[in-house]
Order: structure tokens, then C-alpha cells, then sequence
């Protein structure tokens, strides 16, 4: 396998176009096909859903440019890629393409009216920011609402369960429903083809106890009945955290605890097999200031003498609030996996053992501000060439040892294990998901290693040797790479990678599949535009079910 010396940032990132990436004009309503060149495996047919920002400007009617200021503001996008393999062996793989802007309404209303408020903008001063995480009221036109972070493919307890809903995870259904979610308490359906918003719910629609605003985009399912878990946030004097699960086979929605604990932004959580683990990391959120500011105005500077606390939480046998634990500070946005071990200490317990991209201050959330991101403006220059240390990602690993029998009060102490792979900045991290919830060794994520203003390749991470492997070419700008596995594989990382990647150069994107074994190019199929640089998806398997998380 290739690996990849780290090594000082090289200086020509400024001959990497990426301007058409956060304000991109193409979007295909109806599947075209694309050029196919290389050759990509059957087993990866399917469809491959991307979601993300789109446009990033709009022309308002007094004649200005309105321009959003941050990444996760922009106006979302979705696209569908189905990945069509031939019944004839000798015959290549067929991909047909279609997206769709699915804010149109809002841009309408930010055209008339010249505001927005999001994450981290707040242009109208007659509205206080903690009403974007309000869900008393919720438009009736879903294309009001910008929901585009993750995606959950036939995600349970939204929607009627059929007769047959116990055989969801033994038996491919195909896609029945598709939400987009955001780190908030709403989620917006959309028609899992023509990807039209056509509905609105939120996270009461699953149990009427879960009216906090705030909530983790990355849920995690478990990867072998489908069951669903996550949180819900209830910012105030005494803030409240709410651990829920929502059954694949009966989509009953079931609070697992109930607890306070420090308000904070948190983007994901772990689940291993027996627990939730949900990390309150250090984005800790200045509750008074909820009505002063955008979102991103109320997260505090990570303060490293105030450690990150981890709560683990039963899972299976409805002890609530097992144990909680603390480690050094850090900041974070996604977890990789976590699994349970026989404790090195005491060999009748055992160890909780969490893997997630480290970072060492919430000061990583001005990085992607578009003033820093677009390669034309010299303010993104300027930013470049002061990029601090703490503003660059590493791979983790944290121990919780010694999990109690039963539930104790007593604050215990959790320990980093390693760090590694800094000079590649890596992000949007996946995994094989058929090791979730079980020690895994390979990690694939995007780099961010200076070679351009946002993403500059692939990274393979090797957790037995510390070893990092790296896709890149100049001027291509890729997006979060999703496993899929080969079904008649026996290593772990036996399977393709698919990742969207922009051609800086030609201003064009491509649906990229690479080896994940050796990070080698098999095939691309390249489409007619270019494509904003997205967040997440999911790929689901002509011969199974949804992958990643939901």
C-alpha cells in the first residue's frame, strides 16, 4: 500500500480554482446519463445520495448581492446518483445523474427581503437567533426551511410501519423514504427520486418529550436490526439532555435517560454494542447569548482547563445513565466508531473505546467561513498563510476503562490513547459499516492539508500502524468518501470508495470510485457541471441496505 510521508504544506493553492463550488448554478431535475470511463465494480451498483450547500449568493430585488458568510448556511442541494450494473458481465457500469436546489421558496424570500438566519447568520434584527432552533413553528412550505447536512434513507418512526416492517434489515425494501436532518430538532422528507421537499417533522413527531431544539445531524443505527439513536438538547438555566432510541421493527420512540449536563454543539455521537456514548465536547454554548446573535456567535472558545465530559448510557436493559467520564478538552464535529473490550486494568470489567476527529479548538469553525474558503478572494489568502495548529484535525482515539456494573455517580477519568495524521487535517470521516460497533482498523476521510482553501484529497487510515495513505491530484477538490463493501470480501477493506470531486481546472465534477485497498483510481463518471462542495450521503446497495449512519 502507497503511503504518504507528512510533510510541509506546499504554496500553490492559490492555482486551484474553486469558486464554482460555493455558488454552483447546475442541477439536472430530470437523470441524464454520464460518461463512464474505467471500470467501476458491480457490487457498488445502487443509488448514492449527496447533500450539501449550493448556492451561496443571491441577487435581492433592490439590485445588492446578498452573501451568506458560512459553509453550513448554504442554501442545500441534493443529488441522486443510481449506479447501474448490467446483467451482461462484459458490459460496463451505467451511472445516471439528477439533483435538485431544494430552498427555492427561501431564496425567494431572501431575494424579497434581504435577510437570512442560520448557523452563523443573522441579518434581521427584528428576529432573535434562537428562533431558527425553535419548532413551535415550522413553515408549511418545507422549501422555506434549509435542512441539508445528512440523510437518512427509510429512517424509522417518521412514517407508518408496514406488516412486514420487522423484515426491514433482513431484506432489502429499496429506498421507501428519504429526510435530510440538520444538528437541529427538524427534519424535511423529500421525494426519494425527483428529491422535491414535500414535508416537514421534527424529532416531537417521534416522542412528544423531545421539544429541545437542538439535536446531532449524525444519529447512529444499529448495524444489525436498524434501531436508531440520538439526542435531544433543551438549552436554559438547567439544560437537558434527552438519550432516545426509535425501534426499526415497531418505530416506538423510547427515552433511554434523562440528564443535566453543559449545553454544547455537538455534530454526532458513538454507539457500541451495549451503549450510547454521547461526548459533550468542548463547544460549549453561552445560553444568555441565544438571543443576541447568530448560532456559531453563542459557541465559547474551547477553555482547555474545562474538560470534555463523556456519558454512557444503556442501550439494551434500561439502566439509563451508566457512567460518567471526563478527558482533556478538544474540540470535535464527527465520531468514527466506538466498540466495547476486555478492561486493560481489571479483567472482570470492560473498556469503552471511541475513535473521532480531534481538534483542538472550536476556532476550526472560522475555517470555513466563505470569505476564507473561495480561492479568488485575498481574505482566503490571508487566512492561509495564518492557519494556526489549532485549527488542524487529527485521528483519535479515547479509553474509557473500567465501565461500572451498575450505575455510579462518580466522575471517572477517560484517557487519549493517540493522535495521528495532523498533517493531513483529515475530516468527513467514514468507515467499512460492517465493522461498526466492532474494532475496526481502516478510517477514509478528506484532507485538508493547505494544498487548497477546502478539501485537496483522500486519506486512508490505518489505526494498527498509524500509517496514512493519500488520493490527490492538483486542482481536484474532493467530497466525503462512503465504503461501500465488496460482498464477497473477507478484509476489511475489501470495497470501492465514491466521492464527488470538483475538477478546479475544468469546473466540472465527476463521481469518483477508487480502490480502498490501495487508493487507486478505477473509474469516474464525469458530469456536465460543477457540483457545490457537499457534506454527507449515503449509498444504498442494489443488494442491501442503506451504509453509514442515520
Amino acid at each position: 500500500m502507497p503511503s504518504v510521508t507528512e510533510s510541509p504544506l506546499t504554496e500553490h493553492w492559490n492555482n486551484w480554482p474553486n469558486e464554482k463550488g460555493f455558488d454552483p448554478e447546475y442541477e439536472e431535475r430530470t437523470p441524464v446519463e454520464l460518461s463512464v470511463t474505467g471500470n467501476v465494480p458491480a457490487y457498488a451498483a445502487g443509488i448514492l445520495y449527496r447533500t450539501g450547500p449550493g448556492k451561496s449568493q443571491v441577487e435581492t430585488e433592490d439590485g445588492q448581492l446578498f452573501q451568506l458568510s458560512h459553509w453550513f448556511d448554504g442554501f442545500s442541494q441534493t443529488h441522486r446518483f443510481q449506479i447501474i450494473a448490467s446483467d451482461d458481465p462484459d458490459s460496463s457500469i451505467r451511472v445516471l445523474y439528477n439533483s435538485r436546489f431544494s430552498t427555492d421558496a427561501l431564496i425567494e424570500k431572501v431575494r424579497k427581503e434581504g435577510y437570512h438566519i442560520g448557523f452563523a447568520d443573522r441579518r434581521d434584527p427584528c428576529k432573535e437567533a434562537f428562533n431558527q432552533f425553535q419548532t413551535e413553528y415550522v413553515p408549511s412550505n418545507p422549501s422555506e426551511v434549509n435542512i441539508g447536512v445528512t440523510l437518512s434513507v427509510n429512517m424509522p418512526g417518521l412514517d407508518a410501519q408496514s406488516e412486514e416492517s420487522t423484515e426491514r434489515w433482513s431484506k432489502s425494501k429499496g429506498v421507501q423514504t428519504l429526510y435530510a436532518k440538520t444538528d437541529r430538532n427538524v427534519f424535511k422528507k423529500l421525494d426519494p427520486e425527483s428529491l422535491e421537499p414535500i414535508g416537514l417533522a421534527s424529532q416531537t413527531d417521534l416522542h412528544p418529550d423531545l421539544g429541545g431544539p437542538l439535536s446531532a445531524a449524525h444519529p447512529r443505527s444499529d448495524p444489525a436490526t436498524g434501531d436508531v439513536f440520538n439526542f435531544n438538547l433543551t438549552p436554559g438555566p438547567t439544560s437537558t439532555y434527552r438519550v432516545f432510541h426509535v425501534s426499526a421493527s415497531t418505530g416506538k420512540t423510547s427515552i433511554l435517560a434523562t440528564f443535566p449536563g453543559t449545553p454544547a454543539y455537538i455534530h454526532s455521537l458513538n454507539i457500541t454494542e451495549d451503549y450510547v456514548v454521547l461526548c459533550v465536547w468542548n463547544s460549549h454554548v453561552n445560553v444568555q447569548m441565544l438571543s443576541q446573535g447568530s448560532f456559531k456567535d453563542t459557541i465559547m472558545p474551547t477553555d482547555p482547563t474545562q474538560p470534555a465530559t463523556w456519558y454512557v448510557i444503556d442501550r439494551k436493559h434500561g439502566r439509563g445513565l451508566v457512567a460518567t467520564y471526563e478527558s482533556p478538552a478538544f474540540f470535535c464535529f464527527h465520531t468514527v466508531n466506538a466498540f466495547q473490550e476486555q478492561s486493560k486494568e481489571d479483567p472482570t470489567k470492560i473498556d469503552i473505546v471511541a475513535d473521532l476527529v480531534r481538534i483542538d479548538s472550536s476556532n476550526f469553525l472560522d475555517f470555513v467561513l466563505y470569505e476564507n474558503m473561495k480561492s479568488s478572494l485575498p481574505t482566503a489568502k490571508a487566512f492561509a498563510n495564518n492557519r494556526g495548529d489549532d485549527m488542524r484535525t487529527a485521528f483519535s482515539q479515547f479509553r474509557l476503562p473500567n465501565l461500572p456494573s451498575e450505575p455510579n455517580s462518580e466522575i471517572l477519568r477517560a484517557t487519549m490513547e493517540w493522535s495521528s495524521g495532523k498533517a493531513f487535517s483529515p475530516e468527513l470521516p467514514t468507515m467499512n459499516p460492517k465493522f461498526a460497533t466492532k474494532k475496526h482498523r481502516y478510517t477514509y476521510a478528506t484532507s485538508f492539508r493547505g494544498e487548497s482553501t477546502l478539501t485537496d484529497g483522500i486519506v486512508k487510515f490505518d489505526s494498527e500502524n498509524q500509517e496514512t495513505s493519500l488520493w490527490a491530484h492538483h486542482g481536484q477538490s474532493p467530497g466525503e468518501p462512503i465504503f461501500v463493501a465488496n460482498p464477497a470480501g473477507v478484509d476489511e477493506d475489501d470495497g470501492v470508495l465514491l466521492s464527488v470531486v470538483l475538477d478546479g481546472s475544468r469546473n466540472h465534477s465527476y463521481l469518483l470510485c477508487l480502490d480502498a485497498r490501495n487508493m487507486t483510481e478505477l473509474g469516474r463518471a464525469t458530469m456536465k457541471g460543477a457540483v457545490g462542495f457537499g457534506f454527507h450521503g449515503q449509498h444504498v446497495s442494489t443488494h442491501g441496505m442503506p451504509t453509514g449512519d442515520y
